[in-house]
């Protein structure tokens, strides 16, 4: 029996493998131009994969589906209900621990100085026949000391190596790294690292789309991660640059980002001269992402494990990518809700499958008179306080956010839409097309529309909205086990919520 051990990659999938119907290894050999991709997409929401045989890598692994499902996430964590997790992650950004600074690590068994070749070392993947290249997709990058205000950010960022050591790097506008490369730092080359494979709660920190309000430049999110583990997160200075690695981590790349200067994402873009254009790669929008003029980066080394590393290869759209960034979403929201109207958000929740149109919904009580309105105000804060969120709804305590139909039955028949449908206007993000026009090579913003829908009951009339209940019977009087078993597993999921809660 495995130990449990969270606090890297390996461990947690060595853990993973001893758990019913959790890993899958892949022993055939995979093509990481299409095949992994093709393989993880035909098994979205599955087992964890290892890939053992990775065409032109010998000696490398590769691992995707990893975070795929809240059920096995919650586990990882210590979580009984998947749903709860939030809460984990909300007393962890008030509770963080610091990381620990350690001379030698696992990532920096192997150094490479000279010579670097970072496509033909590390396999990354080209994901659809329409991408403009092999791309990085699950690389962390790793901010600290004066450039994050002493803090620590954690990040994720498309990379494409067009040289052996030099990349391009794009940030999310108004994201933390954003703000030190284009505001803050801005002409300076900032020292960083890009960290694959990292403990679990690294990569979910690192993938989380919070609100800058509870989390502002500067605080510690390793700490969160640490705290999120439950033991602080090992961290080693690199070899190469005055910055941190994750000492746990498979694989790590040094070197700088230079605010100076922005170059092209592909060949193809260089050459055509115009930008958001021609094609980058799957985006979490859902749509094929463009290719722009963004940061380099500039590599100085690559280290990594010297047994068999494992390449963490997460679909650019996919479920494991909404699995990975939900719950610090939903914690700080949680968090922002609180400080504003303290005891009246009762929960929260990102839309799966809606992740990538901003979609949340917002569970409110109402205690009072004095309560009428905050629900207003809410949809007015969070539709203003990310650039991320497009469509809200706020619902009273008797409605299931965890279930569309739920949501759409009090849209349905609470929403008046001549004064319960409120529109935001502003900056949305950059990948959506709604966003970002062409013409003759320039870009265009636009300012795009977020909708929040007030689906409460007017307390006043609270009394008109009470919803009936079926009385509870005991079916083993009229029908033998086998008969409610049969007709049970007959039953979709929503007609099960139905029946088990009488509604």
């Amino acid at each position: 029996m495995v130990k449990k051990d969270i606090t890297s990659f390996r461990s947690a999938i060595e853990w993973l493998s001893e758990q019913p119907d959790e890993v899958v290894t892949v022993k055939g050999e995979v093509d990481p131009v299409y095949q992994i991709s093709g393989i993880e997409k035909a098994t979205e929401g599955g087992p964890v994969l290892v890939f053992e045989n990775i065409k032109g890598y010998p000696g490398v692994r590769a691992a995707g589906n990893v975070l795929s499902k809240n059920e096995r996430k919650a586990r990882i964590f210590d979580v009984e209900d998947p749903k709860k997790l939030k809460f984990k992650f909300r007393d962890a950004i008030k509770n963080p621990l610091p990381p620990e600074i350690v001379k030698d690590a696992p990532c920096q068994e192997v150094v490479i100085t000279d010579g670097m070749d970072a496509m033909a070392t590390i396999p990354f993947m080209k994901q659809t026949e329409g991408d403009g290249g092999r791309f990085l997709s699950g690389g962390n990058s790793f901010l600290s000391g004066p450039y994050f205000e002493n803090g620590t950010h954690l990040s994720m960022n498309r990379m494409h190596f067009r040289g052996k050591d030099w990349a391009s790097i794009s940030t999310t506008i108004s994201g933390h790294l954003e703000e030190t490369l284009a505001l803050i730092h801005r002409g300076e080359r900032i020292p960083v690292t890009i960290n694959i494979g990292t403990p679990p709660a690294c990569m979910v920190t690192a993938a989380g789309a919070p609100f800058h309000s509870v989390l502002p430049h500067g605080v510690d999110e390793v700490g969160i991660a640490g705290a999120l583990q439950g033991t602080p997160v090992e961290i080693v200075k690199a070899r190469t640059v005055d910055a941190y690695a994750i000492a746990k981590a498979e694989w790590v790349i040094e070197g700088y980002i230079d605010s100076r200067q922005k170059i092209w994402e592909t060949d193809d873009a260089e050459k055509s001269g115009k930008q958001g254009l021609l094609p980058f790669f799957p985006e979490w929008t859902g749509y094929l992402g463009r290719a722009y003029k963004v940061f380099k980066f500039q590599a100085t080394a690559i280290t990594h494990r010297k047994d068999r590393p494992i390449f963490w290869t997460p679909l650019s759209f996919g479920i494991e990518g909404e699995v990975l960034g939900n719950d610090l979403r939903e914690a700080t929201l949680l968090e922002l809700s609180e400080r504003m109207f303290p005891g009246f958000v009762k929960d929260c929740c990102v839309f799966t499958g809606l992740q990538s149109a901003g979609g949340m919904a917002i569970q409110v009580k109402k205690r009072r008179a004095a309560d009428e309105g905050f629900q207003r105000n809410l949809i007015m804060v969070v539709l203003g306080s990310t650039n991320f969120t497009r469509l809200l709804v706020v619902v009273d305590d008797d409605v299931d956010i965890y279930r569309p139909e739920e949501l759409i039955w009090a849209i349905g028949s609470r929403v008046d839409p001549s004064r319960d449908i409120i529109h935001g206007q502003g900056r949305g993000h950059a990948f959506m097309p709604l966003e970002r026009g062409e013409s003759e090579g320039a870009l265009e913003f636009h300012f795009m529309e977020s909708i929040g829908f007030d689906a409460t009951v007017p307390l006043a009339h609270k009394w008109r909205y009470e919803r009936a209940r079926y009385p509870e019977v005991d079916l083993t009087q009229w029908l033998s086990k086998e008969q409610i078993a049969k007709i049970r597993s007959g039953q979709t999921e929503f007609a099960r919520f139905l029946a088990d809660t009488r509604l």
